[in-house]
């Protein structure tokens, strides 16, 4: 059974038990602090299991994209060792809103797995929670005796906490879950060991593939559960374990989910898979990665430095090492397996085929990157190893190498193996931990539980037409971290405070009472669908009504800078082409940046066009046409654009300014007049096929314009008041680069002369010809005459020292030939004689140079000098 079938049954056969079929949400999340990505099927749900939304309907099914590499539920080290773990994978689910429960589950779980595809029902196993006395949890025995009515009693093993208790995080919903497990040995290996005993044993070939997830209870922030209102189901099914089932093959990489990336890989670096376990480990990484690095680059994250961009840059890089030592692959080639993935997955996820150029920039931008990182680090490597006097190399350099360059560690300890030293690795694993304590103590976070004051409201947002309301606080909680310390959330039962979303800041503004008390509130941000409103402390009468005030000014600079993005793109698509398309925004009250796709770098002339197109639409003061809860479908029909990565429901909210129409949650000026002005103040690139556009409008267009016109007076007034500044300008650039000429020539003219008085000051000690002296030279120029002297003398070596702008300088020359045979080191000397002038430095062993602070110290240096040949 092919996997599009398999995918296609699943989604059938729940929605005949009327479950609605729902597209899978992108898998980067936006609006939940406590995950970077899906990393599993019920995450776009949190708001349902909370409470803080209502499903259309409360059955649903679906496929959904997950990444698991970060966190908790972390698989990256494991795979491409073994043959089921993977970075992104689909999960299959049915899910049920305090529906039905733990009998119609099961019960339509075994229908689907040994009627509709027929798994012989004596190679699964199932498991049931055994109960947890330290926490009070009585064993799943509704669950048992459900089960009894499918399978053997002998086949239903009891499972621990650790297996059979889903936990959404520290706090929040929870329950006992059942696994159905698969058992895809041979006859022969079957009768030596039973399968139940392999159960939850990291055996490659009995392994679970659909969990049932009953959630009955909430954990609190003490630890205690008390048991949910409504009970829900929450599955999901692996799908790559359930076709290598179905398949009847031994591993999720002879799938076809993954054998036609499998091919293009062996056909690119003419590897054979299946001959070789490194060039096996190598591919099945390559080929697993590149799904999770593709996924996450169509749902809008591009890798970077930080937060989910790292993540995906780090298992981009993975990818890239593996390739790199044991495919020797020393060009990018990655990029090209995404046309594969295409055809093989764009059919039942649009977005791979609609993003798969930008995909293919990207991901060969960052090859080509890494790949010249990894040439740079192997030059720093072969310095350590050249400088290393024993055959350990210390894990401080180790870890260096890897923290501050981005070498691999397993890349160097490979390397240093071939050339019969070895690294320092309990060095090295030290100092990785004294990085990680200083990461987890920065982060580090405690939440209380909430404080419920008023139960039973369901929170209105009102923001888009009032900056002020008479609110209730319904509920508070404290949050303290290391960065913020004590930190106060509050939830009101109606909020003209916009949350941050869609890339817009949330709003900031206080809290009054009757009393005329003020708490200032710092920030807004959208959890699980409730606007919590952040501040430094609690309101003295909490049961109090309080005047809700969002502060104007920020607001309507936000608003002007918001609106001035949706003119950007309408401007961007105008004058670059159809081709662009956003990328990302972030929206403040002091600046926009926009993101988009587009090839190149934009001429002067382009970014003119842009920016009057952009002014045209202000100075025509267009006004806002919004249309709230309507349709999706009839919103894209009248034109509206939609972004991909965004999680649209079925009614939307569309923003139009003329015959700019965007579907759009932000707020925004009322007419396009009010944002008075827009200004670029910077374009550049971000990654490959993707540019950034940073702009201003309103008051910081007022300003930039203001601090222009008093530059200029400035520089007017350094120019006597020339009548034509700009060409007074260009006549002092003309004279300074005649100047400038005219000092080369005069400190050649001077090196030259100084070279034949050195010449005749060498000494000879020891066969080496020998000179350290004072010299008043550049750094450039005291090079020119060492490599001189160089060429016309052997066994030379040199030692000079100059002072600069109060600062010293050490310049080490010594002739190939003694490096050779006396094992002479210029960058062991410079560093050694630095600490005379307070400095170090470094170099090649030939020739070196050390900077410093103390110039009184470099006579002492010098005298130094003669004991290294003497």
């Amino acid at each position: 059974m092919k996997s599009q079938d398999i995918r296609s049954k699943f989604l059938s056969f729940f929605e005949a038990k009327k479950h609605t079929i729902v597209p899978s949400a992108p898998m980067v999340l936006k609006d939940d602090p406590t995950l970077m990505f899906v990393n599993s099927g019920m995450a776009p749900f949190k708001e349902y299991f909370l409470g803080n939304g209502q499903p259309k309907n409360n059955r649903i099914a679906d496929t959904q994209k997950c990444l698991r590499v970060s966190g908790k539920h972390n698989d990256l080290e494991e795979v491409g060792y073994d043959t089921y773990h993977h970075t992104l994978f689909e999960m299959l689910g049915n899910w049920s809103f305090g529906d039905y429960f733990k009998k119609e589950a099961i019960a339509w779980a075994w229908e689907l797995l040994t009627e509709v595809y027929g798994i012989d029902k004596d190679i699964l196993y199932v498991t049931v929670f055994e109960g947890d006395e330290e926490d009070g949890i009585p064993m799943d025995t509704e669950a048992y005796d459900i089960w009894k009515q499918y399978i053997a009693e002998d086949r239903i093993l009891k499972g621990n906490k650790k297996d059979n208790f889903w936990e959404m995080g520290d706090q929040g919903p929870c329950g006992p879950c059942s696994e159905i497990h698969v058992d895809i040995r041979s006859a022969d290996e079957k009768a030596k060991i039973s399968g139940k005993d392999l159960v939850n044993k990291d055996h490659p070939q009995v392994v679970e593939i659909w969990n049932l997830v009953f959630m009955q209870y909430n954990r609190k922030a003490n630890g205690s559960l008390e048991s949910l209102p409504n009970k829900h189901i929450d599955t999901g099914m692996g799908f790559e374990r359930l076709c290598m089932v179905l398949q009847g093959v031994q591993s999720n990489y002879d799938t076809d989910v993954f054998t036609p990336i499998i091919r293009e890989i062996e056909t690119i670096t003419n590897k054979d898979y299946g001959k070789d376990d490194k060039v096996d480990v190598a591919i099945r990484v390559i080929s697993d990665h590149v799904r999770a690095v593709a996924f996450s680059i169509a749902d809008g994250q591009l890798p970077s430095n930080t937060g989910a961009g790292y993540v995906i840059r780090r298992i981009l890089r993975r990818a890239i090492r593996y390739s790199f030592t044991f495919l020797d692959q020393k060009e990018p080639f990655i990029y090209r397996l995404v046309e594969v993935l295409s055809k093989k997955m764009g059919t039942a996820f649009p977005e791979l085929k609609s993003q798969k150029q930008l995909v293919e920039n990207v991901i060969k931008e960052e090859e080509a990157s890494f790949l010249r990182t990894l040439d740079q680090g192997l030059v720093l490597l072969n310095r350590i190893v050249e400088e290393t006097k024993n055959d350990i190399v210390s894990g401080e350099k180790a870890f260096e190498l890897y923290d501050t360059y981005g070498f691999p560690i397993d890349l160097t300890a490979l390397i240093l193996s071939e050339k019969g030293l070895k690294l320092d690795e309990k060095g090295f694993n030290e100092e990785l931990q004294k990085q990680k304590n200083r990461s987890r103590a920065a982060s580090e976070m405690s939440t209380d539980d909430w404080v419920v004051l008023v139960d039973d409201i369901e929170q209105e947002f009102i923001g888009y037409d009032a900056l002020e309301a008479q609110v209730k606080i319904t509920r508070y909680r404290k949050v303290t971290s290391k960065k913020d310390g004590d930190m106060y959330q509050l939830v009101f039962n109606l909020t003209p405070f916009y949350p941050e979303g869609g890339g817009q800041v949330g709003d900031k503004g206080y809290l009054e009472d009757v009393h005329g008390d003020v708490v200032y509130l710092v920030d807004t941000k959208k959890e699980n669908n409730v606007i919590i409103h952040f501040a430094k402390n609690l309101p003295s009468h909490l049961d109090e009504s309080f005047k809700a005030v969002v502060d104007a000014k920020q607001r309507h600079r936000t608003e002007s800078n918001h609106t001035a993005t949706h003119l950007l793109h309408q401007a961007l698509r105008e004058v670059l082409g159809e081709h662009v398309e956003q990328k990302g925004s972030a929206v403040h009250s002091k600046y926009l940046r926009f993101d988009f796709s587009h090839f190149s770098k934009l001429s002067v002339e382009e970014l003119r066009d842009v920016e009057n197109f952009v002014n045209s639409r202000i100075d025509g003061k267009l006004p806002l046409i919004e249309k709230r809860n309507i349709p999706k479908e009839e919103a894209i029909a009248e034109g509206a654009m939609s972004l991909f990565g965004e999680k649209y429901g079925d009614t939307v909210r569309s923003i139009r300014f003329g015959q700019s129409i965007e579907l759009c949650g932000g707020t925004h000026v009322k007419n396009t007049a009010d944002i008075w002005h827009f200004k670029i103040v910077s374009e550049g690139a971000v990654a490959a096929g993707i540019r950034r556009i940073e702009a201003i409008t309103n008051d910081a267009v007022k300003e930039f314009y203001h601090e222009n016109n008093r530059a200029f007076y400035e520089m007017k007034d350094l120019l006597n008041n020339a009548k034509e500044p700009v060409k007074a300008l260009q006549n002092l650039q003309e004279e300074n680069a005649n100047l400038k000429k005219q000092i080369e020539q005069l400190l050649k003219d001077k090196a030259k002369n100084l070279k034949g008085e050195l010449k005749s000051e060498l000494e000879e000690i020891n066969g080496i010809q020998f000179l350290a002296k004072k010299i008043d030279l550049d750094a450039s120029g005291i090079k020119d005459v060492s490599f001189d002297l160089g060429s016309q003398h052997d066994n030379l070596f040199l030692l000079f020292g100059t002072e600069n702008d109060g600062k010293a300088l050490l310049s080490c020359y010594i002739s190939k030939e003694l490096v050779a045979s006396k094992g002479l080191n210029a960058g062991q000397i410079v560093r050694d004689l630095g600490k005379y002038i307070q400095g170090g430095g470094g170099g090649q062993p030939f020739f070196a140079t050390a900077g410093g602070k103390n110039p009184a110290g470099i006579d002492e240096a010098l005298n130094k000098a003669k004991d290294y040949i003497s």
